[in-house]
């Protein structure tokens, strides 16, 4: 399904590699703007997807509903969503209709993947990661919203961020998919008034800032881990 939803060649993200130290992170990003991290993981080996199979098939997971606040949850065995309700997004369909699995992860049946997994070299003062692990097909994604800080990586396929800081609110309807919001409000947008965006590949990491609204467009089927800092 690569190139079913095309992608944006412009970011405006900055970006940095594997150079960046602990008290440059602190400095520059940490608490006033978003990052794209390149160079300081390597997770490539987690998405093979026979292995998860064998690995997770019979365990359930929790999807929810691709909306802002993700209210309705469905269990459904991991290896029936992989191979059956993993589709590219109905550009008809609410977010409050589509089901999606992005994070809501059982740590004790998932921990040998995250056990695995090497997370990005930097944290925030005072807090501690929780890991959660998602896959999503194209065209599928989160509309705005916002919590405490975090990193979120791309493992495999492409996956697009939209990005406002605290003390401007999108605008956006809760209900509506990230698709339809790009479709639909984005192009009426005047440049001072679009969000900070990018497409990151696999092996790249955003760092977001607490309370920084964003939203999430996977540009292909899509595996990512992201770290949650509390």
């Amino acid at each position: 399904l690569a190139g079913t939803v095309p992608e944006e060649p412009r970011c405006t993200v900055e970006r940095a590699d594997a150079s960046l130290t602990y008290s440059l992170f602190l400095q520059r990003f940490a608490f006033s703007r978003p990052v794209i991290l390149g160079g300081v993981t390597d997770n490539s080996a987690l998405c093979t997807r026979e292995k998860r199979l064998a690995a997770f098939g019979p365990f359930p997971v929790r999807l929810s509903t691709a909306n802002t606040y993700s209210y309705r949850k469905v269990d459904v065995p991991f290896q029936e969503y992989v191979e059956h309700l993993l589709k590219p997004q109905d550009p008809a369909r609410l977010g409050s209709d589509t089901l999606y699995f992005f994070g809501d992860n059982n740590f004790t049946e998932w921990g040998p993947l995250f056990q695995r997994y090497v997370p990005p070299p930097f944290r925030i003062p005072g807090t501690s990661p929780a890991y959660s692990f998602g896959i999503a097909g194209s065209g599928s994604g989160v509309p705005f919203h916002w919590h405490g800080p975090g990193f979120s990586e791309v493992i495999f396929g492409r996956k697009r961020w939209f990005l406002y800081p605290p003390d401007k609110t999108p605008h956006f309807h809760p209900n509506e998919t990230t698709l339809a919001w790009l479709q639909h409000t984005y192009p009426t947008l005047p440049p001072a008034q679009r969000p900070l965006e990018c497409t990151l590949r696999p092996g790249e990491v955003l760092y977001f800032p607490d309370r920084w609204w964003h939203a999430t467009l996977n540009l292909d089927t899509s595996v990512f881990i992201s770290t949650f800092l509390g």
